[in-house]
């Protein structure tokens, strides 16, 4: 996974540390779903009194923190007797571990170690975790295929990410995304043990919407637009731009499950759409600009450099602000709520 797509870690006001409650507030949503998969389908057999939990891609919290307690306070419901718990927290190594340390919840009920490495390869040992969560992390992808990149190619994609318009660069996009599910399905179906359980939340899209008509593709839109200015103010490289692509995609719901059922690692026990109490993003400007600068800021600074970012999200904003009328009149996406269970 590419170390440059890290959210902005500490605790200051940009950092996704203090952007993050949406995907908080989803996963509250979850939580009752979440209680009656582990109380019904969670089955291990117990070598030791020890359950092992796996956080892949926990950022820096405070939504890991949630995530993991639901998992706890839910498998000590079901197995009550003198359970202890080990935590693995997962994320790539610019990760800021240092701010997930420093902030774990005092009086928790589980020990925590922090394992670095991408989650698309091996991060634990053979049959060494019981349940495992990744929330919010799966629509990364580990490369951006280079067709995508190279403006001589005639798939060559001029948006910085996978607008869902051109049907050449979408489907490089989700072969890309293919082999990125497959990688990691398989490397969790090893380490996950026999009877356990792999909780994914996230974001997809509803079949026959594409990205660029929801809320989050007009965002990513707008930062493409904003970063084309400054270049044409010759702030950055034309060229480095033109083959600067995120490593996002967001797969249709009817692609995420085929491919789930093609790996043949594991059942699909749950797979719902899960809704926000207050619908997708609020539509304010210095929310959503702030918000995809926790997200995005970081990949845009380490390619163009910190006053190029800060440029870009004033432009961002402005655009933000003019264009709310097409903003809420955005095609919803789709958050999600998948229980795994190993075959």
């Amino acid at each position: 996974m590419s170390t440059t797509f890290t959210m902005i870690g500490g605790e200051g006001p940009n950092s996704y540390r203090e952007h993050s409650k949406y995907q908080r507030a989803l996963l509250e949503a979850a939580k009752e779903k979440i209680n009656e998969a582990i109380s019904t389908k969670l089955d291990i057999n117990f070598t030791s009194n020890i359950v092992n939990i796996a956080d892949f891609g926990c950022s820096t919290g405070p939504n890991t923190f949630a995530a993991v307690q639901t998992i706890v306070d839910a498998v000590e419901h079901k197995y009550p007797v003198d359970t202890e718990f080990q935590v693995f927290f997962n994320d790539t190594s610019d990760n800021d571990f240092n701010t997930l340390f420093k902030t774990l919840p005092p009086g928790r009920k589980y020990f925590a170690t922090g394992v670095s490495g991408s989650f698309f390869g091996r991060v634990l040992p053979r049959n060494s975790f019981h349940v495992g969560v990744c929330s919010y992390s799966l629509h990364y992808l580990s490369k951006v295929p280079k067709e995508i990149k190279d403006r001589d190619s005639p798939v060559w994609n001029k948006d910085i990410h996978c607008t869902g318009f051109s049907k050449d660069a979408a489907k490089l996009y989700l072969d890309q995304y293919k082999i990125d599910m497959e990688s990691f399905l398989s490397s969790r179906a090893q380490e996950l043990v026999s009877g356990g359980l792999l909780l994914l939340l996230g974001s997809c899209l509803p079949n026959g919407v594409q990205i660029s008509e929801t809320v989050n593709g007009m965002m990513m839109d707008f930062i493409g637009s904003s970063l084309n200015e400054i270049a044409k103010q010759g702030l950055i490289d034309q060229e480095k731009l033109d083959a600067f692509k995120l490593h996002v995609y967001l797969a249709h719901a009817d692609d995420l499950k085929r491919i789930i059922k093609d790996n043949g690692s594991f059942t699909i026990e749950v797979f719902e759409k899960i809704s926000h109490a207050k619908g997708e993003h609020p539509l304010d400007p210095e929310y959503l600009t702030v918000s995809f600068k926790s997200t995005i800021g970081g990949v845009v600074t380490s390619q163009f450099g910190q006053e190029a970012m800060e440029k870009t999200y004033e432009l961002v904003k402005e655009k933000t602000q003019e264009m709310l009328p097409q903003l809420a009149k955005a095609k919803p996406g789709m958050q999600y709520l998948i229980v795994l269970r190993k075959n």
